[in-house]
C-alpha cells in the first residue's frame, strides 16, 4: 500500500515545497537538511506497509498469523510423532516380547515402546515429532541391553508422525473456517474434528449414506497414503466409538451412526514409448521417469480431500517424462493398458505401479 513512498518520491516532494531561487541540488544545504528526513520517513512508511501486512491473515506470517487466527478459535497444528510397529525375535526366530518403555535406535532417530499388540509385535512411538519417523524401515538396534532378544525391525507406520502445519495449511484452514461454519455434526463440523486428530491427512463426508442419521467419513492418512487400521481404529474411537454406536459417546453428535473408512489404492501402470538422446540407455532414465509419475502421483492425492474425483491425465503423465534429462520425446503412452484418462471413484488413489518404456 505504501510502496510507493520511496526515499526519492518523499524527497523531491519536499523538495517541491522550497522556493525555486534556493538552491536544491545534491550537495546543498536545503538538500542535506531535508535528505535525513526523508530517509527517515521513507522507513516508517515501510514499516507502516508490514505492519499492515501482519496484521491480515491473508498476508500475515509466522507468531503474528497464528495471533490472527486464535482470535477464532484455529491454531496452528503442532508437529506429531510417529507411531510404528516394530517386530521383535528371539532364538530361532521365536516372537519376544520386550520391556513396555524400552527404548530403540535407528540411524539419529529413537523409538520407545508404547503398546503391545500382540507376541512380538509391540506399538513404538517416534521420540522426534515430524514426518523423519515415518521414513526409516528397516533394523532396530537397542539402546540397552535386553535379555533374550536377537533381532529387532521397524515396519509399518501405524500413525504417520507430522511436521508443524505451515502458515498456508493454516490460513487456508482458517479462511475455510471462515466459509464453512462447523456446528452441530454438519460436514464441516465432521471435516474440522477429524482433521485435527494426528495422523489424518484429509477426510471425505458422505452424509447419509445408508439412511438417515448414517454418516460415511473416509480418511486418507497425513503421509498422503491409505490410513492403517490402527489410525481407522482410533478415528472411529473417537467420532463414534464402535460400541453403543449413534449414543453420542464420541465426538459424533446423539443419533448420528458414522463409520469411519480408508481410501484404497489404485495401482497405475505406465507404458509409452520414448525416444532417447544420443548415447542415452532405458536404464539411466527408468528411475528418473518412476520417480517423475510418482511425484504427479503424490500431487493428486495430496488434493484427493478437495477433490470430488481424481483424473490421472496421460498429458500430464507424458509431460513429466519429458522433463527427465535424456528424454526427447513420448508417444503412445498407456495407463493400465488404456489412452485415455483415468477418473478414480471418490474413495480411491493412485499409486504407482510398472513401468515399462519402449525405445
Amino acid at each position: 500500500m505504501y510502496e510507493s513512498q520511496t526515499f526519492q518520491t518523499i524527497l523531491d516532494r519536499m523538495l517541491a515545497r522550497v522556493p525555486a531561487d534556493v538552491d536544491k541540488r545534491e550537495g546543498s544545504i536545503i538538500y542535506d537538511a531535508l535528505a535525513p528526513a526523508a530517509w527517515e520517513l521513507a522507513e516508517m512508511y515501510y514499516q507502516l506497509d508490514t505492519n499492515l501486512s501482519l496484521s491480515l491473515a491473508d498476508t500475515s506470517s509466522g507468531e503474528f498469523l497464528e495471533r490472527r487466527t486464535a482470535e477464532f478459535g484455529v491454531e496452528r497444528e503442532k508437529a506429531t510423532k510417529a507411531r510404528r510397529k516394530g517386530l521383535f525375535y528371539g532364538n530361532a526366530n521365536a516372537p519376544a516380547d520386550v520391556p513396555i518403555g524400552s527404548r530403540f535406535g535407528a540411524g539419529d532417530l529413537r523409538y520407545a515402546v508404547f503398546r503391545r499388540i500382540t507376541a512380538g509385535v509391540f506399538e513404538l512411538e517416534c521420540e522426534t515429532a515430524g514426518v523423519a519417523g515415518n521414513q526409516y524401515f528397516g533394523t532396530l538396534l537397542p539402546i540397552d541391553y535386553i535379555p533374550g532378544l536377537v533381532r529387532a525391525e521397524l515396519a509399518d507406520v501405524l500413525v504417520p508422525g507430522e511436521d508443524e502445519e505451515t502458515d498456508e495449511a493454516l490460513r487456508k484452514r482458517y479462511f475455510a473456517g471462515q466459509r464453512e461454519k462447523p456446528f452441530g455434526g454438519n460436514m464441516a463440523d465432521y471435516k474440522q474434528k477429524i482433521g485435527h486428530i494426528p495422523g489424518v491427512g484429509g477426510v471425505k463426508i458422505f452424509p447419509a449414506w445408508k439412511g438417515g442419521g448414517t454418516v460415511k467419513c473416509t480418511l486418507i492418512g497425513s503421509d498422503f497414503n491409505p490410513p492403517s487400521t490402527a489410525l481407522i481404529e482410533e478415528v472411529q474411537t473417537a467420532i463414534d466409538p464402535t460400541v453403543n454406536k449413534g449414543k453420542g459417546l464420541g465426538l459424533a453428535p446423539i443419533g448420528h451412526t458414522v463409520t469411519i473408512d480408508g481410501v484404497q489404492n489404485e495401482k497405475i501402470a505406465v507404458e509409452t514409448t520414448i525416444t532417447l538422446g544420443a548415447g542415452v540407455t532405458v536404464g539411466q532414465v527408468q528411475g528418473e521417469i518412476e520417480a517423475a509419475i510418482s511425484s504427479y502421483l503424490l500431487g493428486l492425492r495430496k488434493t484427493w480431500a478437495e477433490e470430488s474425483q481424481l483424473i490421472v491425465r496421460v498429458s500430464q503423465i507424458d509431460a513429466r517424462i519429458l522433463t527427465v534429462s535424456g528424454v526427447n520425446d513420448v508417444k503412445g503412452t498407456r495407463l493400465n493398458g488404456q489412452t485415455s484418462n483415468i477418473t478414480l471413484t471418490m474413495d480411491k488413489i493412485p499409486q504407482i505401479g510398472t513401468v515399462t518404456l519402449h525405445v
